[in-house]
């Protein structure tokens, strides 16, 4: 499944941290994604089972069926999720304009003017 089939709101932190430890794990159940998360997110297993379902809802992951225990995974890699987050910066603060964001980048110094000429080239 590519980015543009996927849900256009932005993810929250806690979002975000499932989706990483399911693209550093191929699959993994919800207790096993409650237990790496949960230094940072304390959660309950109800909790993580719901946001899980939001996940799946929105496109994000999917599960399988093993016994009585769904087993999950990431339907998106993480490259189409960091697309689709630029792409939602340069809608709300540019407008939609692809250039302003690169010039807004570029005038902050946090694209580097090489970085861009690269890019130009890799473009051509």
């Amino acid at each position: 499944m590519t980015g543009r089939h996927i849900s256009s709101r932005p993810l929250t932190a806690l979002q975000h941290a499932i989706l990483e430890f399911l693209w550093s794990n191929p699959s993994a159940t919800s207790e096993e994604i409650r237990a790496a998360l949960g230094s940072r997110f304390p959660l309950t297993d109800s909790s993580i089972r719901t946001l899980l379902r939001r996940l799946e809802a929105r496109g994000y992951v999917t599960h399988r069926l093993e016994g009585r225990v769904f087993i999950y995974r990431s339907r998106v890699p993480a490259r189409s999720v960091a697309a689709q987050a630029v792409r939602h910066i340069i809608d709300r603060f540019y407008a939609g304009s692809v250039e302003q964001f690169l010039i807004g980048m570029v005038d902050e110094k946090a694209l580097p003017l090489g970085d861009l000429e690269r890019l130009a080239r890799k473009v051509k």
